[in-house]
């Protein structure tokens, strides 16, 4: 059943989902990675990763609602439930437990690196099915490269 129908040609259609519907699910396990480690975080420099963290859960979830509702304005329902993102995501499994604060920084740098990867791929990948996605795309993959950038000088 479309509820919403979009004017892109069916093929383009079906790339952009793809891409919408990937993106979501990375940043919601972002967001959830983030969270996850934000309460687990100790060590000398708790206080400053931990605010660090919650800036990458507040970019994550900022992100995917807008993800979310660009499918939505496709026609294209987005798929955040749980199962679906344990499926789906490109983010390695995070530690349970405590955290030391280099190990927390190192999850952050590598869930990051995962999920800019796969969005450059989804900015590659709709330019010619739909330029305004793509944009969604580069904008993301730009602020996601800011985090990633700050938690790597945390460690070096």
């Amino acid at each position: 059943m479309y509820v919403v129908k979009s004017s892109l040609p069916d093929d383009d259609l079906k790339t952009v989902a793809e891409a919408l519907q990937g993106a979501l699910v990375d940043l919601v396990d972002l967001a959830l990675v983030a969270k996850q480690v934000h309460w687990n975080v100790v060590g000398p420099r708790f206080r400053s990763i931990h605010l660090q963290l919650d800036e990458v859960v507040d970019s994550a979830r900022a992100h995917s609602d807008t993800v979310a509702e660009r499918a939505s304005a496709l026609g294209v329902p987005p798929d955040g439930r749980a199962a679906t993102v344990a499926s789906s995501s490109g983010i390695g499994t995070t530690p349970a437990g405590w955290i030391k604060d280099a190990d927390a920084v190192r999850a952050l740098v590598d869930a990051l690196g995962a999920v800019i990867v796969r969005m450059r791929a989804r900015v590659n990948g709709t330019g010619d099915a739909d330029p305004v996605s793509q944009d969604i795309f580069i904008g993301i993959t730009a602020d996601l490269e800011k985090h990633h950038w700050m938690f790597q000088a945390e460690n070096a």
